[in-house]
């Protein structure tokens, strides 16, 4: 098993524990040396919008290191990132982006838009996609479904 297939299978384990608190499956591991965070989706925990595992993650990271700029961390999710998150990543110069399922409703690494790749911006993030693609669509499908019944 590759280094990036363990954080994104810890990441669809910090998912599921966000399904059974009532929030959208997405987990998220962020990597910068030594330094090691995991977050999940807490939207509906927090009542917050902005309560993405990205967003969570990038906070944390940039708290305990004292600096916004993240350039040398590997940011792992369980779904392509929206908007916010991408842009979140942009600001905080990360390095690498490590991601499962695509996203073509709200994705911005091409699924929906494609802030990731823009030319225009600041910052270029290492994009590498469709890590345990499968495992990680599956989880969001059930999700829904099961909401959904």
């Amino acid at each position: 098993m590759s280094e990036d297939e363990a954080y994104l299978r810890r990441a669809l384990e910090l998912a599921d524990m966000a399904a059974v608190a009532g929030d959208v499956p997405i987990g998220a591991v962020l990597v910068s040396g030594d330094l090691v965070l995991e977050a999940k989706n807490e939207k509906e925990l927090r009542a917050d919008a902005t309560a993405h595992a990205e967003m969570l993650l990038l906070r944390e990271a940039s708290q305990r290191s004292g600096v916004w700029r993240l350039s040398e961390a590997t940011l792992y999710v369980t779904k392509e990132p929206c908007l916010m998150c991408a842009g979140a990543m942009i600001a905080a110069r990360i390095k690498r982006l490590v991601y499962g399922a695509c996203d073509p409703k709200g994705g911005a690494d091409g699924g929906a838009f494609d802030v990731l790749r823009c030319a225009k911006t600041n910052h270029r993030i290492e994009v590498t996609s469709g890590v345990l693609e499968r495992q990680a669509a599956a989880q969001l499908q059930r999700f829904f479904r099961e909401r959904r019944v």
